[in-house]
């Protein structure tokens, strides 16, 4: 099938975050050619729009597949509504100009017949035309009425699960509406130098909306570890029992660092089972690293254990590498207590795991909402690094609905150094999910 492309180019004068605002409303129908615009979503919570055009008769849909207000970027795709078009993917980007205003760049990938293909694009190239015009003068939207109070504090509870090894987790159900009887579960994934107590703030903002829970990974905290060396396959298979325990047939899982990883391992095998995937200061882990870099990694760090150190006496040097330059006191010393609960046997166990990556991810079996997020300031972790995994998920994933924010003045451990700005962007994601 011929493919082609699209590229518009134009230059406003008003500031870059202004055309930002309103072109990240994807459902708002500020274009000049709309005549009608409706909201939808699609099965797996996708913002779909559907609207027409003037002197048009036909329905258009396009579904939003990428969107980032750190990069002021948004992507969508074709769904209905242009005739014998195979493909059509799109992506605005705004960007600040040097003598001021902003640049809008709109482009297209197309494939359709080669009658059509030409056509299809000199009416790609009008809309995007049109649509730069209009946002010089376009009014930024109105004042946002009033948010809806947060639902009232959930529940919350420790849960053991017993059998072998032992799960700790704390759990957190809605007092009230919906989320109470919902068979979806949010659970959090600490990272190598934390616990579920790194997830407070999260789980409650999360508990509000829906049953929510931060897990003890295996030796850790309350949780014990198994009779023989942990693998990722393990962590997979704790997801699960905790799953059957709190009867959950669907699940978002939010993890930081480790906890992405073992997140996204459990994404390649039980991609159904995900209703979100959330995934903070990192993703892939030693998954792409090779058999040098990994051995360098394990050994730097077992340095001090095989000493006769334990996680609290080089608690200290961790933690002014994961914290950010702004990072509180009250947060550095939640970092330092988490780090030095660890047992020295369980850092060596997660090293070891996380050291010996099974597989390398296939990014085309995320076939559910991602949100990745990073810290600007995080060194294991670097906002470019995510950015283009971010791309890469955007590239390859079927239907991709995909989301990039860094977070500003925060280090690796961003949910505990800016809770507000990290909840925002899960609770926007959890609340379109429901």
């Amino acid at each position: 099938m011929p493919r082609d492309s699209v590229q518009v180019l134009g230059h406003l004068a008003r500031p870059p975050e202004d055309a930002w605002q309103i072109l990240r409303d994807f459902c708002a129908p500020w274009h000049p050619w709309i005549a009608t615009m409706t909201e939808e979503r699609g099965p797996a919570g996708a913002r779909i729009r559907a609207f027409t055009v003037a002197g048009d008769p036909a329905l258009y849909r396009e579904q939003q597949t990428y969107l980032s207000d750190s990069d002021r970027v948004l992507g969508y795709t074709h769904v209905q509504g242009i005739r014998d078009c195979e493909s059509y993917d799109a992506r605005i980007t705004v960007s600040a100009a040097e003598g001021g205003g902003c640049h809008v760049h709109w482009t297209a990938q197309l494939r359709a017949p080669a009658a059509r293909l030409q056509p299809i694009c000199d009416g790609t190239r009008a809309v995007f035309e049109a649509g730069i015009a209009a946002l010089a003068t376009a009014a930024l939207p109105g004042d946002v009425a009033d948010p809806a109070p947060e639902p009232v504090e959930p529940k919350f509870e420790t849960l053991i699960l017993d059998d072998l090894p032992r799960l700790a987790l704390t759990v957190a159900t809605p007092t009230e509406g919906s989320g109470r009887d919902d068979d979806r579960l949010c659970l959090f994934l600490h990272g190598i130098g934390g616990g579920r107590s790194n997830w407070q703030d999260q789980l409650a903002a999360a508990g509000r909306r829906m049953r929510a829970a931060a897990l003890d990974l295996r030796g850790y905290g309350d949780s014990s570890l198994g009779a023989r060396q942990s693998s990722v396959d393990d962590y997979c298979a704790d997801i699960l029992r905790v799953a059957e325990r709190l009867g959950a047939r669907r699940l978002v899982l939010v993890g930081l660092s480790y906890g992405s990883w073992i997140a996204t391992s459990f994404a390649m095998r039980h991609p159904q089972m995900l209703a979100g995937l959330v995934l903070s200061g990192g993703c892939t882990g030693m998954s792409e690293a090779g058999p040098e870099e990994r051995e360098a990694f394990r050994v730097s760090r077992e340095v001090p254990l095989n000493a006769g150190q334990v996680p609290a006496d080089f608690a200290p040097a961790v933690v002014r590498v994961l914290a950010g330059p702004s990072a509180s006191e009250q947060t550095r010393q939640r970092l330092l207590d988490s780090m030095a609960a660890i047992p020295a046997a369980s850092y060596r166990d997660a090293l070891i795991c996380f050291t010996h990556p099974l597989e390398r991810f296939d990014f085309a079996r995320l076939t559910m909402p991602v949100l990745l997020m990073t810290g600007a300031h995080d060194r294991l972790a670097p906002p470019q690094e995510i950015r283009g995994i971010a791309g890469r998920i955007w590239d390859t994933a079927p239907r991709p609905d995909v989301r990039f924010e860094v977070i500003p003045d925060a280090g690796h451990v961003c949910n505990l150094e800016q809770p507000e700005i990290y909840n925002r962007h899960l609770t926007d994601l959890l609340e379109r999910l429901a």
